[in-house]
């Protein structure tokens, strides 16, 4: 079985556990490619088991059966554009802080692992959307699992963003900007732009706009069948588009829609986890002393 692991420096307290990770998969005779980046500071803190490969960006991941991402959220958002239509099955090991797409601690992999190699999981397949550009701006690397973002940059004032669903016309949003979110991207940005949490399997887009400044426009549910377009106005002749961890400025003349991708990002679901547990559990969703599911959280 081979595995290609991504990763972020992590603190010297997880390094055992780690190192367990690695132990374990010696011991099955897997084969283990890491990113080169990755590989460089795992080779100064742990033992890398013998003929481990490596790999860069642009790399094909063909063959590889699992891809282990370590490290927060942002490193799974990353993992996912390494892996893109290839949709290897991933499996996230927080290392981070919150740990909401990854949710596996550290201390639960030797278990994790055993999941993997008996197949005692599931996989739960995550929507992405597709950001088309013209001219273009994210390359090959135009698909994201949380949400697509135009922000406003380089001026306090705010921007009007002209929104239209399959060629109809939306709304014109006068805000600091406007986030399209995925239902994977319904606890991020989103979220802090009060939008609602959804589902995994949902099928729908969140238009969400950031600071709006009036107050009879809220986040809008739309089918991710949809093609969503938009044209930038405002004082700047220049804005901000984010597509997950990614960003890079534009002219306002850009053209810009988003559509779902024709693939998916596959998370690997070990038994003990699901998403609503995750829910409570990662943003106290539904904490209240009433509910008995709830009181230990409290004590």
């Amino acid at each position: 079985m081979k595995f290609a692991i991504l990763g972020k420096p992590f603190d010297e307290a997880v390094a055992p556990f780690l190192q367990t990770l690695l132990d374990e998969l010696a011991a099955r005779q897997a084969e283990v490619i890491i990113v080169e980046s990755f590989r460089a500071f795992m080779d100064q803190h742990l033992r890398l088991p013998p003929n481990t490969g490596s790999f860069q960006r642009g790399d094909s991941l063909r063959g590889v059966q699992y891809v282990l991402s370590i490290g927060g959220d942002g490193t799974l958002l990353d993992t996912v554009t390494y892996v893109g239509a290839l949709q290897i099955p991933i499996l996230g090991i927080n290392t981070g802080r919150l740990g909401f797409l990854a949710p596996i601690t550290p201390a639960y992999i030797p278990q994790a692992i055993e999941a993997l190699f008996k197949g005692h999981f599931t996989i739960e397949e995550r929507s992405l959307l597709r950001v088309e550009t013209d001219p273009d701006v994210f390359g090959e690397l135009n698909f994201g699992l949380n949400e697509f973002s135009i922000l406003k940059r380089d001026t306090s004032s705010m921007i009007a963003v002209h929104t239209y669903i399959d060629g109809e016309y939306l709304n014109s949003y006068w805000a600091d900007g406007l986030v399209v979110s995925t239902p994977t991207g319904s606890t991020g940005y989103s979220l802090s732009c009060g939008g609602p949490v959804m589902l995994p399997q949902t099928n729908n887009f969140i238009i969400a706009p950031v600071c709006p400044h009036n107050l009879n426009v809220r986040p809008l549910v739309v089918s991710d069948q949809s093609v969503i377009s938009f044209e930038i106005e405002g004082r700047a002749t220049s804005y901000l588009l984010a597509l997950d961890s990614r960003s890079t400025p534009v002219e306002a003349t850009v053209q810009i829609a988003v559509r779902r991708e024709t693939f998916t990002a596959r998370l690997v679901k070990l038994n003990h986890v699901n998403f609503l547990s995750t829910l409570r559990n990662k943003l106290n969703w539904g904490l209240d002393r009433r509910n008995p599911a709830t009181v230990l959280a409290l004590k």
